[in-house]
């Protein structure tokens, strides 16, 4: 996760590579001690679990990766928390996994999704209230097809900069893949993984991740890394799509089938079902409405009324609100404006979360009813498995989404700023066409705004990205779709055969 501080793209420094060896039981060294030259902690525990109907016996590590400068000087302590399948099996598949921010740890997908633990907390949309938050047997994690190491970049979860690092070398597209390519290699090498099927998988920033981190990995022409598959969750690759400034009508374009979906969900329209809703909104969308966003002033009178009006069923919002906005409302005005009538906003992150602002005249949100109705269960499941179960120790907080990356995020592909468009989707394109066997897994919820459905299709669908080898599939929930049960379950089920089918 997380697409609260979505972020992008850098030039970066070579980096070195130092680390202990990913799976021992190594005695743990005091942090505090050598902060300029911090000892690799190391802890492994043997246990077993059912997941995907199979007894799986597995190494559970969470370890310390150095990596240092070129004068071997530590620059970050990243960690990592793989889960192998016992005896190890050089050619089995491997699965690499972060989530987003920038800032964001990999909790959300390791206790929420993947992991062979989850944590419980409720599945209908419900503030998940206050301690305890049980640690709950998985059945859905993927250890039955694949091993798991899920990786916290710089600045996230336990992993830091040393004393003195230059955060400018870390924080940034180009600088954080690098990063985490280098973590990799290191991983394989540790672990003597080269003939195992590889996949990479990434959550809302973490698509973009994936992006630039595929990038290093098979561009590198000395140190090549063949993938097999590349898993996006809740994708954010275009970012002209996030951005509702003006003369830039895509943001517009690209939310209002989330729109349309939150209207029917909160039962403020009227079809057969949010798949019939939200095709009707990607056909008005992408046809008479961008038409009539890009026609701008110069845009028939009788026509803006009829768009108006087709606007105004598909996202339950009146016609008065529609035209004070110009046809074109933000998605913050529409989390507040949608149940204004009853006294809530809706979610960000998960559209079908509502809250209770402290008054109802404003014209956004004053919080995400879907962020704060979650966070303090992964948080609580991060800290009491990584620390009580796994036993690893440090005085560091667990950075579920660390502020530091988002600060420092250089977002430019070659530096000198950011630009005025910022798109790294043709990255994936040219994996898979220097590829001919990489394969990539699209998921996104139906009432995700952080990163919209429809923003995604948009994005992979240009040209230059070979259409036959992906697989799309659409969750009934928001950016963690997997949150609700049933759809944990049924990403769980695709992933495994995206997996399988290769």
């Amino acid at each position: 996760m997380n697409a609260r501080f979505l972020g992008l793209l850098a030039a970066a420094s070579a980096l070195a590579l130092t680390a202990a060896p990913a799976i021992a039981q190594d005695a743990p060294k005091p942090e505090a001690a050598t902060k300029s030259a911090p000892e690799a902690q190391v802890r492994s525990r043997d246990l077993a679990g059912t997941f995907g109907g199979q007894r799986i016996a597995y190494k559970a590590t969470i370890a310390d990766t150095v990596l240092t400068d070129e004068a071997g000087k530590a620059e970050a302590v990243i960690v990592t928390t793989s889960y192998v399948k016992t005896p190890a099996d050089p050619n089995r598949p491997v699965f690499f996994l972060y989530n987003g921010g920038p800032g964001s740890g990999s909790v959300w997908l390791q206790m929420g999704a993947f992991g062979p633990k989850r944590v419980a907390i409720p599945s209908d949309a419900k503030d998940d209230g206050a301690p305890p938050y049980p640690l709950l047997d998985n059945p859905d994690s993927l250890l039955d097809v694949a091993d798991l190491v899920f990786i916290d970049p710089p600045g996230t979860g336990f992993s830091y900069l040393t004393p003195g690092t230059d955060p400018k070398k870390y924080y940034g597209l180009r600088q954080d893949a690098r990063a985490v390519a280098q973590v990799i290699r290191r991983w394989i090498n540790d672990n003597g993984r080269w003939s195992s099927p590889k996949f990479l998988g990434g959550e809302s920033y973490g698509t973009s991740r994936t992006a630039m981190v595929v990038d290093e990995l098979e561009g590198s022409t000395y140190n090549d890394v063949g993938l097999n598959g590349l898993v996006l969750i809740s994708t954010i690759l275009d970012f002209a799509g996030r951005e509702p400034t003006p003369g830039n009508e895509l943001a517009y374009i690209v939310t209002l089938p989330n729109m349309a979906a939150a209207a029917y969900y909160h039962g403020k329209v009227e079809a057969p079902s949010v798949e019939a809703i939200v095709a009707e909104a990607r056909k008005f969308a992408i046809g008479p409405f961008a038409t009539a966003l890009l026609k701008g002033e110069e845009l028939p009178a009788d026509e803006r009324a009829a768009v108006r009006k087709e606007l105004s069923r598909l996202t339950g919002l009146s016609e008065t609100y529609l035209e004070s906005a110009n046809l074109r409302v933000t998605d913050q005005r529409f989390y507040k404006e949608l149940l204004r009538d009853r006294g809530l906003t809706i979610g960000r992150l998960d559209a079908r979360y509502t809250g209770t602002d402290y008054d109802n005249a404003g014209e956004t949100p004053d919080d995400d009813p879907s962020f704060y109705g979650i966070d303090a269960g992964y948080t609580a499941a991060i800290n009491s498995w990584a620390r009580e179960t796994l036993g690893y120790r440090t005085d560091r907080e667990y950075q579920a989404i660390g502020r530091e990356p988002g600060r420092n995020w250089d977002w430019s592909l070659g530096g000198g700023g950011r630009g005025a468009y910022l798109n790294i989707a043709p990255l994936i394109g040219q994996a898979m066409r220097q590829n001919s066997q990489l394969r990539l897994f699209n998921a996104q919820g139906y009432y995700d705004f952080a990163t919209p459905f429809f923003g995604a299709e948009y994005s992979l669908k240009r040209s230059g990205i070979p259409q036959d080898r992906i697989t799309w599939k659409h969750y009934g929930a928001g950016h963690m779709m997997y949150v609700r049960d049933e759809d944990r379950a049924k990403l769980a089920a695709d992933i495994r055969a995206f997996i399988r089918d290769r």
